[in-house]
Parts: C-alpha cells; structure tokens; sequence
C-alpha cells in the first residue's frame, strides 16, 4: 500500500535528524493581517532555529498585497500590471518579514528567482551559494518567484513548485507546504468533497493523482492540490521528504515537528539515497540544448552497465550544443533513457559518431584527454 490513513511511526523516523527545512507559505495564508500574520509565522521559524535546525522561507503574497494596497479585488489580466503589483507588493511583504526578524534580534534576506537561475548550472551554483552563506550567519533567507520580470519563458509558474525546487538544490531533509487546506484527502470525484485524510503517501500513482484539483479559485493564489502532489513528487524523487500543513495556525508547524499526525508526510518510507550534485542539476533542473541517438549496445552499456557513452555508440547528434551542456541520450526508438553533460560539442560530436576512441584524436586534429560523449560520473538514467 502506497499510503496510510494513521502515521505508523514513520514521521517519527522522518524526522528525527533534521538539519534543514524549506517552509512555504501561500497567499490566502497571509491575507487580511499580513504583518500579524507574518510575525505570528517568523516566531514559530524561530523556535526551529532554537532546536539547530537551519530554515530556509519561501513565500507568496507579493500580488496579493499590492492588490489590497491599491484597493483591489479582481488580479489584473495585463501582465505588466501583474507586475507592478507584484513590485509594489514586495516591498511591503519583506518590511514585516524584517520587522518580525528584528524582535528577535535577527535579519532577513530577499532572493527573487525566476526559472532560469535554476536551469543555468552556474546560476544555480550561485544561488545555492548565497543561500548557503546567509544561513551561515544566521540570516533568514527568503525567497519568492520575480514576479516583475516573470514572463512564460523564465516563469516557475507556482510557489509550491519553487519550494521544492530550492529544497532540491540545498539537500534540505524536508519541504513544509503551509496552506489553507489542512491535508491531502480522498476526494469524491462527483462531488469533489473531501473524505479520509491521508496521514502518510510514500507512492503517487495515477489514482491519488486524480484525486487532485488544478487550482483552487481563488483570485489572490494560484496552484491548487495538483502543485503539492507535484511539489511532493520533486521532493521525494531527490530523496527527501514533503509535507502539507494547515498553515492557518502557525503553531501547527510546531506540533507536525515534534510529530504529532496532522497534516501529510510525503516520503520515501525512510529510504533516502541522496543524488550527486551533477546529478541534481541534470534531473531536476537542466535544459537539454540538444540529443544525442545511440545503439542498442550503447543502451545496454548506460542502463544495464553503468557505463559511460562513447563516440562509437553514438549514431546522431541532433540540435546546437557546446562542451559542457546538458544533453538528452534517445535510444534508437527516439525515447529519451538518460540526460549528462556533453563532452564534446556538437560539430565535433558529428565529426566522430561511430568512431572507436584510438580515432578521435586523428578525427578532431587535436588531443583529446577524455574519449567519453558522457561520461557516466555526469549521467542520470530518466
């Protein structure tokens, strides 16, 4: 059975060493009473804090709160007044995230992502550094999509997502969605009401799936259940765990802590094999500039084997890419079977498919120190 009804025990093992948590808080969650709201939330970050943990906040609101500052009901169509809002909004939202930091005597710090400081590797690396630096010295990070330069190309699309997606990058033991909805249900399909609340999943098949809306209606919030269920499958396919919390009472975050059954613990029924950092980048986060088609041995040698690709198992190359971009690896039926970082570029790659690797250096006119296309340390099978 992928899921349970009662915890069994294993939120306690979930959490038990817990060094580092992303917390989320959604839009609804903070509306009406943002700086009320907000201090209540930063007191219970705190008390993380205090028992050693290191917390990362994710949070939305920004939209929201220019909308109430200009004394609107109804979010824009325009997407530049999207935008304005959103900057508008910010600038208030992080004065009381800083105002309730500083009655403890500590400071926050604002990172504005958009998708493509996490598809970038060196972005990525950078970011992730920054983060890491802040939580050294004690600082708050907090972290938001930019809304005021989002457009589809560079756009997360949700806060859920992007929580996971940071998690995922800074090796955190377990991301805490905080919402207005108090757990995963079972969902009559006819009438959409909820039934048994799921205390634990540690599978999402298609049926717990379905059980998912798309978003929730609410003018000021976007996502819904399906953004968590995805969120949850980012964080448990990098090996960690995920959890829904009602976030309309903060000290909720608190009792889910010290493991008290509310709410639901997505995991890995304790099994976690964390990935490499390669690894990470390229299943969760990279942007393929281009495929590469290899052969049935090849394929054999890369799913079963664990080996790296050579030029000889290579029968075409497909877009523009340079030394150093994530690639795609399609098998001879075109079905992508592993992602890696690309040894050689395309041109040369084009130059030397079929080539046994004693041949490269006469094919390239130049030495070549690594034979491999891909060489399996900066490889993920899909």
């Amino acid at each position: 059975m992928s899921f349970l009804y009662t915890d069994n025990g294993e939120r306690k093992k979930t959490l038990a060493s817990l060094k580092r948590v992303v917390v989320k808080v959604g839009s609804n969650v903070l509306r009406g009473n943002p700086g009320g709201q907000t201090q209540a939330l930063v007191d219970q970050l705190v008390s993380l804090q205090a028992r050693g943990i290191e917390v990362v906040l994710v949070t939305s609101g920004a939209i929201p709160l220019g909308m109430t500052i200009l004394g609107k009901t109804t979010r824009p169509k325009d997407l530049a007044k999207v935008q304005g809002l959103s900057a508008l909004g910010q600038c208030y939202l992080m004065r009381h995230y800083e105002n309730a930091c500083e009655k403890h005597g500590m400071h926050c710090a604002q990172l504005l992502l958009t998708a493509a400081d996490l598809r970038d590797r060196e972005r990525n690396m950078r970011v992730t550094a920054c983060i890491r630096a802040l939580l050294d010295e004690g600082i708050l990070p907090i972290i938001n999509e930019n809304d005021s330069v989002s457009v589809a190309e560079i756009k997360i699309g949700d806060n859920d997502t992007l929580a996971a997606m940071v998690a995922t990058m800074l090796d955190a033991d377990l991301t805490v969605l905080m919402t207005t909805i108090d757990a995963f249900h079972e969902t009559d399909a006819k009438t959409g009401e909820f039934g048994r609340r799921f205390s634990v999943v540690t599978g999402l098949d298609q049926e717990l799936l379905a059980m998912a809306g798309s978003t929730d209606g609410n003018p000021y919030s976007t996502g819904g259940m399906m953004t968590k269920l995805h969120a949850a499958s980012i964080c448990t396919a990098d090996g960690h765990a995920l959890a829904i919390v009602d976030g309309r009472d903060f000290q909720n975050l608190i009792r889910f802590m010290d493991g008290e059954d509310i709410g639901t613990l997505f995991c890995n029924a304790g099994n976690r094999n964390p990935l490499r950092s390669w690894q990470r980048f390229l299943t969760f986060f990279s942007e393929p500039a281009g495929a590469v088609v290899v052969d049935a041995g090849a394929e054999e040698a890369l799913v079963q084997r664990n080996k790296s690709l050579l030029p000889g198992g290579v029968l075409g190359v497909s877009g523009i890419f340079r030394k150093g971009d994530p690639i795609q690896i399609l098998n001879a039926s075109r079905q992508e079977i592993a992602r890696g970082i690309a040894n050689f570029s395309s041109e040369e790659l084009v130059r030397v498919c079929g080539a046994k690797s004693a041949q490269l250096p006469e094919l390239l006119g130049h030495p070549v120190d690594s034979p491999e296309a891909v060489h399996k340390d900066f490889l993920v099978l899909k």
